[in-house]
């Protein structure tokens, strides 16, 4: 059965509230089980919590009577930013300063993401960040989300609903959503085969379903996808001590590739140069399908049909900072200097000190 055909199913199924397709047959559980404890003993742990970096960022890019934005992030570790040290390292504080960078608006971060979260997690969280907003809700939110569904083997319909569900609220209270779907746990060094390719598929196949819930609900996903695959492999900088997490670098690379989408959902993100794009309508489960397999891809609503858009993409490390901002040849360039220059901004303007929580003025 197609990707495309999996991905619709498992959507019908959270919409008329079935259990769906399971992850995997119940013959290659004993199999699976046993090439998890491997991988696990073959994994160091990282102990503690994400660095705190809630707080605004951007007051140097923004004009002295420019209201803020608020900016949410919603879902797991990864989103919270478990594996750095610093609170300007995590995906939200480079985000954040990238968003202001380009809005020219300060952002006032807001995290509730935590470590271990799964999708049913996703009401309390959500509950948590419209408390503590009030009404409307943030301008924009990004939830990155299924890690850990896939590793608890929660049945992908259960994931999908919840993930619908939060979306609908957010979107009932005004907030512009993005949703970082489900990574490729496939990319990680230590899992093997059979293992391997077992987490691979299901990944893929929570993202693609993942993907047209996100759309039906009006909102906007990018796919991590493999995303960490070919730039990370071989390259234990791009990991944290646990090969698990990303790194400072690894977050930079995501960072970079969410941060357009976030731009287009407010509206401030500028036309892509046709020589760096690739785009087409598809039906909602093809696009959600081709996404799940491509990294960086967005899926956008359009009419009774779905947008992909791949951007081109560069390594982090490809140009410097300074020399993007000077003379930017391209989006992509432009970005890279946003996302960098909220790094290094951060170096000077960290407000809070030892505990990585972040007062970006």
């Amino acid at each position: 059965m197609s990707r495309a055909r999996v991905a619709r199913r498992i959507a019908a199924a959270a919409a008329y509230g079935g259990g769906g397709i399971g992850l995997l047959g119940v013959g290659l559980v004993g199999v699976l089980l046993a090439e998890a404890k491997i991988a696990e003993h073959q994994l160091d742990t990282l102990k503690g919590e994400p660095p705190r970096a809630d707080g605004r960022y951007g007051t140097a890019f923004a004009a002295a009577d420019a209201e803020p934005l608020r900016f949410a992030i919603l879902g797991d570790s990864t989103a919270a930013g478990f594996g750095v040290d610093r609170g300007r390292e995590t995906p939200g504080a480079l985000l954040a300063g990238g968003i202001a960078s380009v809005a020219e608006r300060p952002v006032d971060l807001i995290c509730v993401a935590a470590n271990g979260a799964t999708s049913k997690d996703l009401p309390r969280q959500v509950d948590g960040l419209l408390a503590q907003t009030g009404s409307p809700g943030p301008e924009l939110a990004l939830i990155m989300i299924g890690a850990n569904d896939v590793t608890q083997m929660t049945k992908p319909a259960v994931s999908v609903r919840l993930l619908g569900d939060a979306l609908k609220r957010l979107r009932a209270a005004g907030v512009e959503v993005v949703v970082g779907t489900c990574p490729d746990l496939g990319t990680i060094e230590p899992v093997r085969p059979p293992l391997r390719w077992l987490a691979r598929r299901a990944s893929r196949q929570l993202a693609a379903a993942q993907s047209i819930a996100v759309v039906e609900a009006g909102a906007r996903s990018v796919s991590l996808g493999d995303l960490l695959g070919p730039e990370f492999r071989g390259r234990h900088e791009m990991f944290a001590s646990d090969r698990y997490h990303p790194s400072a670098q690894g977050y930079a690379t995501a960072a970079m590739a969410m941060l357009p989408t976030l731009c287009a959902a407010l509206g401030v993100w500028p036309e892509i140069p046709v020589g760096h794009r690739t785009e087409g309508l598809h039906s909602l489960a093809k696009a959600a399908a081709v996404a799940a397999s491509h990294g960086g891809t967005e899926v956008a609503p359009a009419g009774h049909w779905a947008q992909l858009l791949r951007r081109a993409r560069r390594p982090l490390s490809s140009v410097g900072a300074h020399a993007a901002a000077a003379a930017p040849d391209s989006v992509e360039a432009s970005m890279e200097a946003s996302v960098q220059a909220a790094v290094s901004t951060s170096d000077s303007s960290h407000g809070r000190g030892a505990d990585g929580a972040a007062t970006w003025e």
